[in-house]
């Protein structure tokens, strides 16, 4: 239910499948990562208490983001750091990844709607390098 694709050492993305299902919360992401991913399952009555987020100033030097698949299917297909091919897999309904290195690129395997979580404030073409595989 729970998914990494690995390259060497390096984690290129994480998988929850729509299927994970645990009590409490787990992090999946290192806590090294810019982009913390976690689930939480907690029962009816249960507060989280009411709280504010510090400034903290952090350093982002790569964008990591996060996709929730709404619908549909999509074939997600990774790339190490030299843009070599490594792998695929096809996420659905439900599914959620988190891209945190290496390339990556999309099919639509059927009309699907997407929500992508990533750090901001988005740099346009200084974002990202596109590439043909």
């Amino acid at each position: 239910m729970v998914e990494q694709i690995v390259v060497g050492e390096r984690m290129l993305a994480l998988i929850v499948r729509a299927g994970f299902h645990k009590e409490g919360i787990v992090f999946f992401s290192p806590p090294d990562f810019s982009q913390q991913l976690a689930y939480m399952n907690r029962p009816a009555g249960y507060r989280i208490q009411a709280h504010v987020h510090n400034k903290v100033h952090r350093e982002v030097v790569l964008t990591q983001e996060v996709l929730f698949i709404k619908s549909g299917r999509v074939r997600v297909d990774f790339y190490d750091d030299q843009r070599k091919a490594v792998g695929e897999r096809i996420l659905e309904a439900g599914d959620v990844i988190l891209l945190a290195a290496g390339g990556h690129g999309f099919t639509m395997l059927e009309p699907t709607e997407m929500i992508e979580v990533k750090q901001g404030p988005y740099a346009g073409d200084k974002d990202k390098t596109r590439f043909d595989p």
